[in-house]
């Protein structure tokens, strides 16, 4: 018959609470973000992460905690590899599956008993997201060389109006990349239909190849309703490159 450990329902409850708010903390910060991986997403997996550690916490027959923890760690490897999805030549998503790794990490600390220690985990990926997104684009946008060219472009693109929230986030997560550096970005609202977005843009590289890949990946969107671009020349001259949708 399985031993009931010395652990409260008091207990139980408070390390979940942990658990689950600082799942909830990180998955607010990726909500922000328009990332696939949000809010409910980043608390439900630490919460089932520290479910499975309290669980062998209330049973002591199951095995030590170390070997569910273990567990644990393979299962959100699957679920990881679940949100990274190639994109062209490069891949998406890799942020996206380590920080629902470090969401269990941080699920199982809190079921260990140890919630100043779940805080803590929970304040240093914070911080990875907030603090170190700066400095990697800025050594993304450094100059590497006298090969390097940045060219200055605009994104124009109109949607229905009451997807215009929804298709905003889709344009900043494609806009995300270390080629483009987004200098600007506004709305203007027609009518009770559509609204315009614009984004001011730097790129780094071939214009044409990496806007086109942008555009090719928007104008799947069903709201979407019109996207073009345009390089930004000396003097306001534009010379129109692409349209589509």
């Amino acid at each position: 018959m399985p031993t009931v450990h010395t652990i409260t329902t008091t207990e139980f409850l408070v390390r979940l609470a942990v658990g689950v708010c600082c799942g909830a903390l990180i998955g607010i910060e990726r909500q922000w973000r328009a990332r696939m991986a949000g809010l409910r997403t980043n608390a439900l997996v630490a919460t089932g992460a520290t479910l499975f550690v309290l669980h062998g916490e209330a049973i002591t027959d199951t095995g030590n905690n170390t070997q569910i923890a273990a567990y644990v760690v393979s299962g959100i490897g699957f679920l990881g590899g679940g949100v990274i999805l190639r994109d062209g030549a490069g891949v998406r998503g890799l942020n996206t599956a380590a920080t629902l790794w470090c969401s269990a990490a941080v699920g199982v600390l809190a079921a260990s008993g140890r919630p100043a220690l779940a805080f803590i985990g929970t304040a240093a990926v914070l911080a990875v997201h907030l603090l170190l997104r700066p400095a990697g684009r800025l050594i993304d946008h450094a100059p590497q060389g006298e090969g390097d060219i940045t060219t200055p472009a605009t994104v124009h693109l109109v949607c229905d109006r009451p997807s215009e929230a929804r298709t905003r986030a889709l344009l900043v997560q494609a806009l995300d990349t270390p080629d483009i550096l987004i200098l600007g970005l506004s709305v203007r609202r027609d009518d009770a239909d559509t609204a315009r977005l614009e984004a001011v843009l730097v790129v780094t590289g071939p214009v044409g190849t990496v806007l086109e890949q942008l555009v090719a990946r928007l104008s799947l969107t069903p709201d979407v309703r019109d996207l073009h671009w345009h390089v930004t020349e000396d003097h306001s001259n534009t010379d129109e490159r692409a349209t589509s949708s």
